[in-house]
């Protein structure tokens, strides 16, 4: 009897939920072709750690499944951090890959804009944010995006195609997005 109310209490640690990263909340828009998203994501990881997920482009492959390319680029002649991104995507029987590069500029572990260049990139618009902050043992990123494409989307139905394209992506990549942060060792 000892030995079962022992095993049942060991079971019972080893089975008590763990906090995984959390979507708290998601809007996306469309209106006259520019395209909104704004997210709000607890991660069980620290501010620093998440930021640095954040802070690179070469992660952006690890984590989300419709881009196929990033890196970091060296700085333009302002000196600001620049960016390369090749997604792949389909809506319905209409796929394509498109580009952005474009320029970054942070605050450390605050906040991180990165700008896309509409002369190299297939977006006139593509501009995003991400804020950190400490929450409840975790972090929480807020993201902000507004982007307009430069490559046709059907008007009937693209609209609501990409805004679930751009809800049921960030949900899956922010288990991955905490996983990759979990392992990051900050000094």
């Amino acid at each position: 009897m000892m030995r079962l109310l022992g095993f049942l209490l060991i079971t019972a640690l080893f089975v008590l939920p763990v906090r995984a990263a959390e979507m708290l909340s998601i809007e996306v828009d469309h209106d006259d072709g520019i395209y909104t998203m704004t997210s709000e994501v607890w991660f069980d990881a620290s501010v620093e750690q998440v930021y640095e997920i954040f802070s690179s482009w070469d992660y952006s492959t690890k984590f989300s499944s419709a881009i196929v390319e990033s890196r970091d680029l060296p700085p333009d002649a302002q000196g600001r951090p620049q960016f390369y991104v090749r997604n792949r995507g389909c809506v319905l029987f209409f796929c394509t890959s498109f580009e952005r590069r474009g320029y970054v500029e942070s605050e450390l572990n605050v906040v991180i804009y990165a700008y896309v260049d509409p002369e190299v990139s297939d977006f006139s618009l593509s501009n995003e944010s991400w804020r950190f902050e400490s929450r409840d043992g975790g972090a929480v990123v807020i993201y902000d995006l507004a982007m307009s494409p430069k490559f046709w989307i059907p008007p009937a139905i693209g609209p609501y195609l990409i805004k679930r394209k751009l809800r049921n992506n960030g949900g899956r990549a922010i288990n991955r997005i905490e996983l990759l942060a979990q392992d990051v060792a900050i000094e």
